[in-house]
This record gives C-alpha cells, sequence and structure tokens, in this order.
C-alpha cells in the first residue's frame, strides 16, 4: 500500500521561490516517499525524518534538506507531510537583493554582539528575577534551527539563530514577559505557527515571507509584538490592526538596549525595570529593581 504525502501551500510556495528545478525535485521525492517513507534519516524525534538531494542530480537545483513527517504520533497511519525545505547552498535562481547571501564576516560579529548583550541579560535575571530566569527553556539544536528555517521558508539571520541557540524560547509561566514593554520571548514552534499564520491571512505588502516573529508584546495575546525583517535586519513592531514601525535597528540594539537599562536603569525611558515577586517587569513595580 502507498503512502499519501502531502505538500502544503506554503511548502509549494517555498519550492516555487528556490525555483522550478526545487519544484520538479521534490515531485519526484514525493513519489520516492511514496513507495518509501522511511528513506529519510531519522531526527530523534517520533515521526520527524530528513532526506537530502544533491544539487547535480536536477538541473537548476540547489542541494537540499527536506524535512518531513510520518506516520503516528504526528500523522495517521501511511501519511506523510513534507514540513519544511532548506537550501544547503545558494539557490541557482536569484531572487533579489534582499536575498543575496550575507557576509560571514558580518554574521560572525552578529553573532558575537547578540550572545554578548543576551549573556548580560541572563546573568541579571539569575541574579535579580530568578522567576523570570525559570522561564528560559533550552538552546535549540543547529538542527532544530534549520528545520526551523525550512518551514519559515526564508533565511533565518545570524542573530537570530544565535539567540535561538541560546534559548529555543520560554515556558508560559509567571514571569516570563520580561522583556522590554513585558514582551515574551516567542518559542521557535510558536513564531512558525505565527509566519504561517499571518502568511495566510495577508497578502506579501502585509506580511512579507521575511518578517518572523521573534516576541510578542503580552504574555497571553498574538496580537501585537516584534518582528525581525530577514532582509534588512531591522526590528519592526506589529499589531492586529497591520499597523507596523521601526523600532530598533538590529536585534542587537534591541537586546543591548534592555541590558543596558537593567545594569544602569536611568538609561531606560518611562517605564523603567522593576521586580515583581521575583519576577522582571516594565514600568510601576512592587519594588525597584
Amino acid at each position: 500500500m502507498s503512502t499519501t504525502v502531502d505538500i502544503p501551500p506554503h511548502i509549494q510556495e517555498r519550492c516555487n521561490e528556490l525555483g522550478n528545478g526545487v519544484s520538479y525535485a521534490v515531485k519526484v521525492l514525493r513519489t520516492r516517499l511514496s513507495d518509501d517513507p522511511l528513506l529519510g534519516t531519522p531526527q530523534g524525534e517520533p515521526s520527524l525524518y530528513t532526506v537530502e538531494i544533491d544539487g547535480d542530480t536536477f538541473e537548476d537545483c540547489p542541494a537540499l534538506q527536506v524535512h518531513y513527517a510520518y506516520g503516528p504520533p504526528l500523522l495517521e497511519e501511511d501519511r506523510a507531510e513534507i514540513r519544511g525545505i532548506t537550501a544547503t547552498q545558494p539557490p541557482v535562481t536569484g531572487a533579489g537583493d534582499r536575498d543575496q547571501v550575507p557576509d560571514p564576516r558580518l554574521e560572525e560579529i552578529a553573532v558575537r554582539q547578540v550572545t554578548g548583550a543576551w549573556q548580560r541579560i541572563e546573568t541579571w535575571l539569575r541574579e535579580h528575577a530568578p522567576v523570570s530566569f525559570a522561564s528560559l527553556q533550552a538552546g535549540a539544536s543547529r538542527e532544530e534551527i534549520d528545520r526551523a528555517e525550512g518551514e519559515l521558508g526564508v533565511r533565518v539571520p545570524a542573530e537570530l539563530k544565535a539567540l535561538w541557540g541560546l534559548h529555543r524560547g520560554v515556558h508560559s509561566s509567571v514571569g516570563a514577559a520580561f522583556l522590554q514593554d513585558n514582551a515574551k520571548l516567542m518559542t521557535i514552534a510558536e513564531a512558525i505557527e505565527l509566519h504561517r499564520h499571518w502568511r495566510e491571512v495577508y497578502d506579501d505588502h502585509l506580511w512579507d515571507r521575511r518578517w518572523i516573529p521573534v516576541c510578542t508584546l503580552g504574555e497571553h495575546s498574538w496580537s501585537s509584538g516584534l518582528y525581525l525583517d530577514a532582509g534588512t535586519g531591522e526590528v519592526w513592531s506589529w499589531d492586529e490592526f497591520a499597523n507596523r514601525q521601526v523600532e530598533f535597528e538590529s536585534l542587537t540594539s534591541y537586546l543591548e538596549e534592555m541590558a543596558d537599562a537593567l545594569e544602569v536603569p536611568s538609561l531606560a525611558g518611562p517605564d523603567k525595570p522593576s521586580l515583581v515577586d521575583g519576577a522582571l517587569a516594565w514600568g510601576p513595580g512592587s519594588e525597584p529593581a
């Protein structure tokens, strides 16, 4: 009995973005998975597999990693679904200046800056706000980040990869909304889900594929937050009315500003860091930080 292999619309869109060669290669892979759904390499989590596609096998197709799910517990018996595509070399067909491969030297600097800023924040949380510190999840593996990049369908900037490598997000617990403006760092899964939602609701003008949600402004609502523009590197705010504006020139500047405000509260704006029952909050609190 052959396996039913689904290719969701956002995956087909990702294929179209990478070029006709990718679309054809994935169609061929779909046929192969129908005959042999276990041809991929298990990813250490139930039902998840990755298969490599050699870029030399198909015309106008870069080397690819295709991530898919097969069978229980994620899917029904004899059903598979392609969930992500990562180009492991630059696509053959260009897609404009914003999709050019970034300078690895600049990426290395950005990673050091984000890591340094976050370590300052984390050190402060550990010493002063243990409840907020306890909400941090473990860092994501490189494989998890690669899968996320495939599902998002866009090159994830090095700064965000570095942050996810430190912590894949926060637990939904008291004190988790500790970023400036009482924002909550989204998990990778939440970022993918919200990115997919806005892409389905809005057209490219209202939600570009390069806009990756990073945090929500509020603990339980996704109606407003901050996203990283993977094309420009800027951090923008969004709300439920599709209003957007640039808030920070980069993820680095956002985190460095927060670290500075924690270490020297006089540098903060009107909402200064405070402590509420061992959790970091911004604005009037029960005790100054």
